[in-house]
């Protein structure tokens, strides 16, 4: 059997943490940021972690990670 596909568009916005959940970052932090308050974008910084609904397709697109 070949070797499977890492999806490198997927790879690059996704980590595992220490115990095995996918760790992503935030929307609406890349632009118009003038009208977001100051707590809002601050709250933006933080990863969040990827939702259990998500998590099946995204490690079948992320084989290795």
């Amino acid at each position: 059997m070949p070797k499977m596909k890492t999806s490198k568009a997927a790879a690059k916005r996704f980590k595992v943490t220490g115990t095995g959940k996918l760790k992503r970052s935030k929307a609406y932090k890349s632009h118009i940021l003038t009208k977001k308050s100051t707590k809002r974008k601050r709250n933006l910084r933080q990863s969040a972690i990827t939702d259990a609904t998500n998590v099946k397709n995204m490690k079948k697109i992320l084989p290795y990670l």
